[in-house]
């Protein structure tokens, strides 16, 4: 597996509290990831720490080979990066942030900036405060993706826009991923968002952080079959079936007549009276997200610390 970003020991403190720790991981090249995590896991001082816009408290973290805190300009090149607010000088029009992106860019590429903003019907001329939300966010892809990265970060890049504007977004995102710019380089794709829905349409790679660790990282059909939910009847049995899943359990909801346990363990023998069934992707996310906030202890398994196909 060709890797595009290794953290270990990385860590981020801030006085007193720290954001992100023990965050030993790698993430494959050439694939859509998706970050996940509710406010405040430190989703936001990961993605700025490999891009390298923080500088970690402990550890390490690398990016295409090269240390993201590396003041090199060939490693910054290889690296885009869209913020949730979008952030565009708004008095420049549409056509001076072009230019200004292949002043500072080595490999901008203006003949396709200018014909992904034409394609959308984005004045060149029209001011980017002027520009509705939808189209502020295309023009920060369009800004990020003509410097013809290797890796493109997007941090909450949906959270703004309507529902068209969320479609259009994405679709902008997949043509670049089917039809890479830089010749034969792969494009990878770390995408951070609370849309499950529109992850699971693009995403293969799910990164899971809550209370700033990582709980769960792998490729999303590996994860999927890796975890079951377990249905059963509410009996007052619930310890014992946890007690029977042993580690392997992630989350356990109790309904009035049914109790359903998702475990991570495909195989787990099912107790006479209960039914196994497959997990989708949301499902999986509320249970790992859900066993945080009630304070349970992340899964530790080898997957977590190191991905690895």
């Amino acid at each position: 597996m060709s890797v595009v970003l290794e953290a270990r020991g990385l860590g981020k403190r801030y006085r007193s509290n720290w954001a992100l720790r023990d965050c030993d991981i790698e993430l494959p090249s050439g694939r859509v990831i998706a970050l996940v995590g509710p406010n405040g896991a430190g989703k936001t001082t990961f993605l700025r720490l490999a891009t390298g816009l923080l500088r970690p408290t402990t550890g390490t973290v690398t990016v295409l080979g090269a240390e993201a805190t590396a003041d090199s300009a060939e490693a910054h090149a290889q690296v885009g990066f869209v913020a949730q607010d979008h952030p565009l000088y708004k008095r420049f029009s549409v056509a001076d942030l072009l230019r200004m992106g292949r002043e500072l860019n080595r490999t901008w590429d203006q003949d396709w900036a200018v014909r992904r903003i034409t394609a959308l019907d984005i004045p060149l001329t029209r001011r980017a405060g002027e520009l509705s939300g939808g189209q502020q966010s295309q023009v920060a892809l369009a800004l990020a993706l003509a410097k013809r990265p290797r890796l493109l970060v997007l941090d909450e890049p949906l959270a703004s826009l309507d529902p068209l504007a969320r479609r259009e977004f994405m679709q902008t995102l997949m043509s670049a991923v089917a039809e890479p710019m830089s010749g034969d380089e792969e494009l990878t794709v770390l995408l951070s968002s609370h849309n499950v829905a529109d992850l699971e349409r693009v995403c293969d790679h799910l990164v899971i952080i809550t209370d700033g660790r990582v709980q769960l990282a792998g490729d999303i059909e590996d994860l999927l079959a890796e975890h079951r939910v377990l249905s059963g009847p509410n009996t007052g049995v619930l310890d014992h079936a946890d007690s029977a899943h042993g580690d392997s359990t992630i989350h356990a909801t109790r309904g009035d007549r049914q109790v359903h346990v998702v475990v991570r363990n495909g195989g787990t023998q099912v107790m006479p009276g209960w039914e196994s069934h497959p997990i989708g992707l949301e499902e999986l996310v509320l249970a790992y997200l859900s066993r945080s906030k009630v304070g349970d202890e992340p899964v530790r398994r080898p997957e977590v610390e190191e991905v690895r196909s």
